[in-house]
């Protein structure tokens, strides 16, 4: 189901006094401030006006006040018109945001302005803003089939590689002690890198016609997330918002040494709200929130530990931003579809599930948690949208 949370590179320009009404909200606070807000200051007291004589002329100096920039209203057209993506990364479970995509792509209104991703998320929106700058939305959504469907096919190592399907922390019980980082990937880059370089077409991503793109890895030397723009966007950038440090080497980048995009931000969401020139903003997020069961089993509080670990970026993001919309009003609308409200038990599978039918599971569930997101109005009084009928990807 989707939820409302509010009503609201380095690769990218600074931003300057021309950025969007979401960007003067976080500018114009300190959203990472425990210190209270100055308070204001005192009134001086009011003085008696001086007495004027009736027959003295006045001399009146009225200072002219400069034009202020009308604040822009919240937009109450739904679906919206103009949208942006923020697409979390976990594995296999990204299949989910396929199923989103696919949908929200047959809705010819809504034009796709910016996406951010990590991990999975991060191959996700490059799938889908190359195949929307090179063939529109039926060449997205056939990009988006054509990818997940050979992975399922493939049901490889390489494949789980190449979405980052293992766990980003690293995992004693899937790997010994003593193994040497990039074991498990005995051709190191190369196979991955011709894997993704199939799928997309780099350099259409810096078309006009391409949506913009704010891609996510994570800076070994100083554990800093770093953002990649459409300009700077390459094959090591994608292999780098995927790579876990476990399985295979890290990427190097212009010098830099870089690993899966999902630690510092899972997706990316204030670089996001900073960029967008759209007032709408659904974030989907594919990995677990909650677990009512309490795991004693290595494998199973390793798994778990991982979910918490992406969600706790995310988790710091949405509350800055709801702590900025306090204290200033923003037409900023930010909504989520969740993965777990669709699947049930979800925070009991793997996200390194290659099977067809968890696939086609995950896939069937975002197309349909994307038709509830785009007739959540129908019920305030305005008459659903039609229902397409779900596709399913073609296995044979």
């Amino acid at each position: 189901m989707s939820e409302k949370i509010v009503g609201v590179n380095d690769g990218i320009g600074s931003l300057g006094a021309s950025g969007t009404a979401a960007s003067r909200l976080l500018s114009a606070t300190n959203i990472w401030s425990d210190a209270p807000l100055p308070a204001p200051a005192a009134r001086p007291a009011p003085q008696p006006e001086p007495a004027v004589k009736p027959d003295a002329p006045l001399d009146v100096a009225v200072a002219k006040a400069a034009p202020v920039a009308p604040a822009r209203a919240r937009s109450e057209q739904w679906p919206p018109r103009k949208l942006s993506l923020a697409l979390q990364g976990g594995g296999t479970f990204a299949a989910f945001t396929w199923g989103v995509l696919e949908r929200l792509l047959e809705e010819t209104s809504i034009e796709i302005d910016t996406v951010s991703g990590a991990s999975a998320g991060a191959i996700n929106a490059l799938l889908l803003a190359c195949g929307l700058a090179e063939g529109g939305r039926e060449g997205a959504r056939s990009r988006l089939n054509r990818f997940w469907v050979r992975l399922m096919h493939e049901a490889s190592f390489r494949s789980l590689m190449l979405i980052g399907g293992f766990s980003p922390a690293g995992s004693s019980v899937a790997f010994g002690p003593t193994l040497r980082s990039g074991q498990f990937d005995p051709f190191d880059l190369d196979p991955l890198r011709q894997a993704v370089s199939r799928d997309i077409n780099f350099s259409v991503l810096r078309h006009a016609r391409c949506p913009k793109l704010l891609i996510a890895a994570t800076r070994i030397r100083d554990g800093q997330q770093q953002i990649f723009g459409n300009e700077a966007i390459t094959a090591e950038v994608a292999l780098a918002s995927t790579c876990p440090p476990l399985v295979h080497c890290a990427v190097e980048i212009d010098g830099e040494a870089y690993w899966d995009g999902g630690f510092g931000g899972n997706p990316p969401l204030l670089r996001l709200v900073q960029d967008t020139a759209a007032t709408d903003l659904l974030l989907v997020q594919v990995t677990p929130t909650r677990d009512s069961y309490v795991p004693i089993t290595l494998a199973a509080i390793d798994r778990r530990l991982d979910q918490i670990a992406a969600n706790a970026a995310l988790n710091a993001e949405i509350s800055a931003i709801e702590w900025a919309q306090s204290h200033m009003a923003s037409p900023l609308r930010l909504t989520r579809i969740a993965a777990e409200d669709s699947v049930d038990g979800l925070a009991q599978r793997s996200s390194t599930d290659l099977g067809r039918g968890f696939i086609r599971l995950l896939h069937r569930s975002g197309r349909e948690a994307a038709e509830r997101w785009l007739g959540q109005r129908a019920r305030a009084g305005s008459a659903p949208a039609q229902a397409r009928a779900p596709s399913e990807p073609a296995l044979a």
